[in-house]
């Protein structure tokens, strides 16, 4: 299925795709960064899925509606919630930076998704950001269970 973006819609995704873009690179930096395992796993894994979001976000920009995956993580329940790491201040760091990052990203896909004419792209920007926030829980989840939050 194809569909024809307005120009507002595609400005809109143009952004999202930018938010993706740091997303990944965040990530995958801090992954590298992280001293505690736990934390370079969690966020490897987040990496990857915002890689997913960022290629889904290039489908749509190409005209086309992607269909809605489930991530191979998507059975655990409640991302980070059994994780804990030592208190340490430069992962925090990075955690807080991270979370902040969810927030926002999260909260733009609000406009994205009530400017969408097409329903089957909304429900993919819907899809999205359900899982923007399941990051953002997985990150304060961690926190928490480190002494962090």
């Amino acid at each position: 299925m194809t569909v024809q973006l307005s120009q507002k819609e595609r400005m809109l995704l143009q952004d999202q795709k930018k938010h993706e873009e740091v997303c990944v690179s965040k990530y995958n930096t801090y992954a590298q960064q992280a001293q505690d395992p736990n934390l370079q796993q969690l966020f490897s894994d987040y990496a990857q899925n915002e890689q997913q979001h960022l290629d889904t976000i290039n489908q749509i920009l190409a005209g086309q509606v992607p269909q809605i995956t489930q991530n191979a993580g998507q059975g655990q329940q409640n991302p980070g919630l059994y994780l804990k790491g030592s208190n340490n201040p430069q992962d925090a760091g990075l955690c807080s930076d991270m979370l902040m990052t969810e927030k926002y990203v999260s909260n733009t896909y609000d406009t994205a998704i009530f400017e969408s004419k097409d329903s089957n792209i909304r429900q993919v920007l819907n899809h999205i950001q359900k899982e923007e926030q399941e990051h953002g829980e997985g990150i304060f989840n961690y926190m928490k269970n480190s002494g962090m939050y």
